[in-house]
């Protein structure tokens, strides 16, 4: 770093020892050239001396326009484009956020019936287990029943026959107590 700044110290006194000596008189060779631009300037069709400066700066002036009007337009083309991509990016985010929505609603509508069919089933499982059992009791209810009947139709066999017995036991009663006598 040492080494720059008496670089700097130089340069301040060349521009000084510059600024400080008249200027001095174009040499040969760079009158040719600004004559050679000049004849140029004029076969386009502009006067050499007075627009000079002008010319050139007009040149420029009418590049830089062109050139800025170009820049706009693939600009604005090419916010155009972008703002008409992301619209429509938007619009199909949209949509697809109502389809997911509708497959959502619709997914819970489904699982509400699958789990109503679900509970139906297990009532009817529930049901056909009750149903079972309460066959199987009404087919014992019904052993049972046709057992006692079997068993009353016995016991009426069972009463007649202890009736008989008694009407002859007493029947015997009075063979036996008139033959005593």
């Amino acid at each position: 770093m040492s080494s720059y700044y008496p670089r700097t110290k130089d340069l301040t006194r060349t521009r000084k020892s510059l600024s400080d000596s008249p200027p001095s008189s174009p040499s040969p060779t760079a009158k040719n050239f600004r004559h050679d631009r000049v004849s140029r300037l004029d076969s386009s069709g502009a006067d050499g001396t007075a627009d000079k400066p002008l010319g050139r700066t007009s040149s420029y002036t009418r590049r830089e326009t062109r050139l800025a009007a170009l820049n706009r337009q693939a600009e604005d083309s090419g916010t155009k484009d972008y703002k008409k991509m992301y619209e429509d990016a938007l619009h199909e985010n949209e949509k697809l956020k109502s389809r997911l929505q509708d497959s959502k609603q619709e997914l819970a509508k489904i699982r509400s019936q699958l789990d109503k069919v679900t509970q139906k089933q297990d009532r009817i499982s529930e049901r056909s287990t009750v149903l079972e059992s309460e066959k199987r009791e009404k087919q014992a209810l019904e052993k049972r029943v046709s057992n006692m009947e079997e068993e009353l139709k016995v016991l009426t066999e069972l009463k007649s026959d202890n009736q008989r017995l008694k009407d002859e036991n007493g029947a015997l009663i009075r063979v036996i107590s008139k033959l005593s006598k």
